[in-house]
């Protein structure tokens, strides 16, 4: 079995197949040291949470992740809290750095007697044949497997194989852009906080004691370069209001890049002998953390029906894959689009600006007073 890519679906994935005992190899594109440090979301859901415990995979987060179960919000008529742990299905979040849960797996895996290679860019996918060539330090290389999985990400290779065959492509750019931040700086709040103000939405995520995820807003033409480290906290201060509330802490500014809202969605997620998991099956906005969790959710489905079709000649679950997971990820993609329209007023001042920010504080207010939305929020927010 052939594997392409060493994010979370792509480990997850080699891994529950390594312990049916089935050989795998992954091609990883980047550097061990790139794949270990690289940061992402942090936020695992219940199901996650479970997936990685059944499956012998959670030691490390376990030991060092953090139950979440409460998020807050502030808009001009002050903040208020939601404890979601406590509402809907009464399921919590686990803040456990991706890059660590990435390290652990990779451990795992190797452990396990799984083959990977890093800095290995594969250069082109035949579904039809499972084989794939690429390009590493030692030259041009061939590999081929009865089936490919593809976990390369958004902008990879295997995605691109499935897109030009005979499948719908559903997109939406959301024309939203935020600056993601990473300080070294404790967190400023207990909680995720979302911000929304007339000059744009803001966010704070903590990602460990000593390093705090920021969002900004901004306009889709600025670049990085635009913003400097003391244009950035002052920015934030004004959104997260920090002369009602306190000041945030701040440290040195180590990652800002831009972040595009985007949505797109492949159907099927399968073509000949590929199969596609994580982003490189569908892409969705951050403004709900959901990328990491549906991509471990599709790793378990696919881990599942790989073993049915290599070990029990059963290949009744491997075709049944886009059906079983593309409801999952709709609904994960509604709920996404739902938090999009919450914490997104548009920037600018016309009458239909106006309008729109006015929908944004009606939401927010109905959020604030309604325990069904409430039990709603809570259980998409945590929920796959």
């Amino acid at each position: 079995m052939v594997i392409v890519g060493a994010g979370p679906s792509g480990l997850v994935l080699g891994n529950l197949l390594r312990a049916s005992g089935i050989d795998t190899l992954i091609l990883e594109r980047a550097s061990r040291d790139q794949v270990w440090t690289r940061a992402r979301a942090g936020f695992l859901s219940a199901h996650s949470a479970r997936v990685l415990t059944e499956h012998g995979l959670a030691a490390g987060m376990l030991r060092n992740g953090r139950s979440h179960d409460v998020c807050a919000f502030r808009d001009a008529n002050g903040e208020f809290t939601l404890r979601y742990g406590q509402l809907g299905r009464g399921e919590v979040h686990t803040v456990y750095p991706q890059q660590h849960l990435v390290t652990d797996l990779i451990s795992e895996y190797l452990s396990r007697g799984g083959e990977l290679r890093f800095g290995a860019t594969v250069t082109e996918v035949d579904p039809q044949t499972a084989t794939v060539r690429y390009r590493d330090a030692q030259g041009d290389g061939e590999v081929a497997g009865r089936f490919l999985a593809g976990c390369d990400g958004g902008n990879g290779v295997t995605r691109q194989a499935v897109a030009a065959a005979s499948v719908s492509r559903h997109t939406r750019d959301h024309g939203i852009t935020w600056l993601a931040v990473l300080a070294q700086a404790p967190q400023s709040m207990a909680a995720v906080t979302y911000a929304l103000h007339d000059n744009g939405f803001a966010g704070h995520m903590a990602r460990s004691p000593e390093v705090t995820r920021y969002y900004l807003q901004i306009p889709p033409t600025d670049t990085p370069a635009a913003w400097p480290d003391e244009r950035i906290w002052a920015e934030l201060g004004v959104r997260m209001r920090t002369e009602e509330f306190g000041p945030l802490r701040q440290g040195p500014i180590t990652e800002r890049q831009p972040v595009r809202l985007r949505s797109d969605v492949l159907d099927p997620l399968q073509h000949a002998r590929l199969f596609l998991a994580g982003d490189a099956a569908s892409l969705i906005s951050p403004s709900a953390a959901k990328g990491a969790n549906l991509a471990i959710m599709a790793a378990e489905v696919l881990a599942g029906a790989l073993a049915d079709a290599l070990l029990r000649d059963d290949e009744r679950a491997l075709a049944a894959y886009s059906r079983t997971c593309l409801p999952r990820i709709w609904r994960a993609q509604e709920f996404s689009h739902w938090m999009i329209n919450l914490l997104h007023g548009p920037l600018g001042a016309d009458p239909a600006a106006d309008f729109q920010r006015a929908l944004c504080r009606a939401r927010l207010d109905s959020l604030r007073d309604s325990r069904a939305h409430q039990d709603f929020f809570a259980e998409n927010y945590v929920g796959i």
